[in-house]
């Protein structure tokens, strides 16, 4: 059996290890900072995304509780696009169309459907 204390020793390098093991280290030290340069930049990207307002038509646009229709009238289809709503009624023999802003509610205009 060997002597663990004859294992402490650590044989002298040779110029060329020496030499290979620095070129070893300048190259993990040139990884590590590429990796951690596109690190900072990923995190810098995730907070610009985050922090940026929101975009149109992601609901903050859209703000009413009710919309006004007729009475006795059937709702065809809603439809809500560029801070508008669109809301497509029948009433009776008579079909319409009143569009809506989504903020205030307020109808901004009707329009009857007329067969020709």
């Amino acid at each position: 059996m060997s002597d663990p204390q004859e294992k402490s020793e650590a044989p002298e390098l040779t110029p060329e290890a020496r030499a290979v093991i620095g070129r070893a280290r300048r190259s993990f030290a040139l990884t590590l900072g590429i990796m951690v340069i596109g690190l900072i930049t990923l995190g810098g990207a995730v907070v610009y995304r985050v922090a940026q307002p929101k975009a149109s038509g992601t609901g903050a646009d859209y703000v009413i509780a009710t919309l006004n229709v007729p009475q006795g009238a059937d709702v065809v289809s809603a439809v809500a696009a560029d801070g508008k709503v669109t809301l497509t009624y029948r009433l009776g023999a008579m079909t319409s169309v009143r569009i809506f802003d989504g903020k205030s509610g307020a109808m901004i205009r009707e329009i009857p459907v007329v067969s020709e």
